[in-house]
């Protein structure tokens, strides 16, 4: 569905004053997917998303979305393939010397499409996103979340087959953000529009997108779905921002009582994650019981990742060397991630 290769944006021609945006991007986002890609300001988000369309152009790279390389396109068939992609911003960008309906049907107008078409399809989007009784209202006499609905009702409007959201939840507030999630979620059921967030926001990763690229310096570092990256953050970056999340954040007690445990010999601590079917069994009930190891939880937590329950726990396991060794197996093989602690990790 959209394919990057290798993508690059260099700004300025002045060797002293290049500024390397984006340093060899590659990304597949498959049809149907929402795809989330996070970092902090200035990591390249913004940059790449309007890649995407060549609202920047690339300085090298492809740009490829349904089998068709949009920067080898002359500008007419350019401005026919744009027309598939729609795109959503943090500011709305709406017009606010223009109504809801004439907002929402400029594209439309743009395209030369009749008043009749236009009169339809407007009233259809406008209904779709709950704002059928403001088709006569201005942008000014809306709050934050309806004036995002617009924009999306707008992105629509040229049936799209990929939508770009840049940052578009990030100036609401999170009981607003979580409705416009839900609405982007209908969009995806119903049209089977693919959809690309940019975001420094990892609950929404967690709360809508199917996979997730961490984007630092110009560069993807880590990307997967989202239940493999939160489980187990493979750069310090993706670990930062999943802390965010999940609070996992060992309390400086709960590190004290670890590390004078270890020095008494009173056991060694590990990490123990449970995803899917694992959180379900007593695992680490069944664990004490058939194995001679005494096991005290210090820390943890319990939430849901995409519909899937996740634990995450700091589990001190005490007994001989051998025993824990297949204690820890046992857990593995019962797909749980059991991964020893060093002092640094705690």
């Amino acid at each position: 569905m959209l394919l990057l290769d290798d993508v690059h944006k260099v700004y300025g021609k002045n060797k002293e004053k290049k500024v390397e945006a984006l340093k060899g991007i590659n990304l597949s986002v498959d049809k149907g997917e929402i795809f989330g890609v996070v970092g902090f300001s200035g990591a390249g988000k913004s940059t790449l998303i309007r890649c995407v369309n060549l609202l920047e152009r690339p300085t090298s790279g492809k740009v490829i979305i349904n089998g068709v390389d949009l920067l080898s396109l002359p500008p007419n068939k350019l401005r026919e393939q744009r027309k598939k992609i729609g795109m959503i911003f943090q500011q709305y960008n709406l017009l606010h010397s223009k109504t809801i309906f004439q907002n929402v049907a400029m594209p439309l107008i743009l395209e030369g499409k009749s008043k009749k078409y236009i009169q339809e399809k407007v009233e259809e989007l406008l209904s779709f996103v709950g704002l059928e009784d403001r088709m006569s209202h201005y942008p000014e006499q809306l709050s934050g979340g309806q004036k995002q609905r617009v924009g999306i009702a707008r992105a629509l409007a040229t049936d799209p087959d990929i939508l770009l959201c840049d940052e578009a939840t990030s100036a609401l507030d999170p009981s607003t953000t979580e409705a416009v999630l839900d609405l982007l979620r209908k969009v995806r059921a119903e049209f089977n529009v693919t959809i690309l967030m940019i975001t420094h926001e990892m609950n929404v990763i967690r709360d809508i997108c199917d996979k997730v690229a961490v984007i630092e310096g110009g560069k993807i570092v880590e990307q997967g779905t989202v239940i493999d990256v939160f489980t187990e953050p493979k750069t310090e970056i993706a670990r930062s921002f999943v802390r965010t999340i999940l609070n996992d954040e060992t309390p400086n007690s709960i590190k004290k009582l670890i590390i004078e445990n270890e020095q008494s010999d009173s056991g060694k601590a590990y990490r123990i994650i449970f995803k899917g079917s694992s959180t379900s069994t007593p695992l680490l009930s069944d664990t004490a019981k058939n194995f001679s190891v005494d096991l005290n939880v210090f820390h943890g937590m319990l939430t849901e990742l995409q519909g899937i329950p996740f634990g995450n726990l700091i589990v001190n396991i005490k007994g001989e060397k051998e025993e824990i060794n297949r204690a820890v197996q046992y857990m593995i093989n019962h797909d749980a991630i059991v991964k020893e602690l060093t002092q640094d990790e705690i």
